[in-house]
């Protein structure tokens, strides 16, 4: 069936009950300002190829999400291949978003020679570029998860495919096993044979902050969303993940707040200093106006 975008009810109820919420925390769940409904999938969006149901807040906790520890409270990072500075982007400054986005502690792991692995590769037939596999990758990240990990992500900039049918994939991560893979190969100009702007990096660095925080939260149980405008919306191409805000719907951050059970003041602040610092000045924006609006 084709996707028709939910309407204001459908989003309220995919919310679920706010009642026994403080009121502070009620009102940052409130979707009646700072969230923009999804619009309905043009030809060769994600939507339109793959028609998802949604995933509502009650589904979410249906799943019984687990939910970090003491024991395996930790997000890494797992570098593959390598990671050219003028190429790449920071590490370190991916490392501490995650830390940031998610308030978990984050630790870059030292870089896997991709020669010396046993993973699938091919020629993409349209663009001729080498593209590893995913479900490799995926095996290969489970072996090593270290004992304390809540979940594991290689990261890498050679491009995906999950199976060969597929042209490419941009990532893709397992609810269950707590592992997952993102490449940034397709986030820089270069790759499409553009020439880099003067503000590629930063261009490279916002879309990899895109796919690292979409990965992520896929393996805290996070779905793809189909209520609004949401980082965890699907993407088939990268015009639409480049459309994506970096920021989580009403919807979607009830779960992970249900999930991490963040301080969202706290959170909130330190993501305004991290997109200031990044010259990301839009997310910023969008940030001052929801501490504003919920804490003032």
């Amino acid at each position: 069936m084709k996707f028709k975008p939910p309407d204001t009810e459908e989003q309220l109820q995919a919310m679920g009950e706010l009642k026994s919420l403080p009121e502070k925390i009620r009102k940052a769940f409130n979707p009646q300002f700072d969230f923009q409904p999804i619009p309905p999938p043009q030809p060769g969006d994600w939507l339109d190829i793959h028609p998802e149901p949604g995933q509502t807040f009650r589904d979410y906790i249906e799943l019984h999400p687990p939910k970090p520890t003491a024991e395996r409270g930790k997000i890494y990072l797992q570098p593959l291949g390598e990671f050219e500075a003028s190429k790449s982007p920071s590490l370190e400054i991916l490392r501490d978003y995650a830390n940031v986005y998610f308030g978990l502690p984050t630790e870059i792991l030292p870089s896997l020679n991709l020669h010396s692995l046993p993973i699938a590769s091919r020629k993409n037939p349209f663009t001729g570029k080498k593209q590893i596999l995913t479900t490799d990758v995926l095996n290969i990240s489970l072996a090593i998860l270290p004992h304390d990990a809540c979940t594991l992500l290689a990261i890498t900039m050679e491009d995906l495919f999950p199976e060969p049918s597929w042209n490419f994939v941009f990532g893709q991560a397992s609810l269950s096993q707590k592992v997952g893979v993102f490449s940034f190969a397709r986030y820089d100009p270069a790759f499409y044979g553009y020439t880099r702007g003067k503000d590629y990096r930063q261009i490279l660095l916002k879309r990899s902050c895109q796919v690292l925080t979409h990965e992520l939260a896929h393996m805290f149980y996070l779905a793809h969303c189909i209520y609004f405008l949401c980082i965890m919306n699907g993407s088939n191409h990268l015009a639409e993940s480049d459309s994506r805000p970096l920021h989580l719907c009403p919807v979607c951050l009830r779960k992970l707040y249900f999930c991490l059970e963040f301080d969202i003041k706290k959170r909130y602040e330190k993501l305004w200093l991290f997109y200031r610092q990044q010259g990301f000045h839009d997310e910023a924006e969008w940030i001052a106006t929801r501490l504003k609006r919920i804490f003032h």
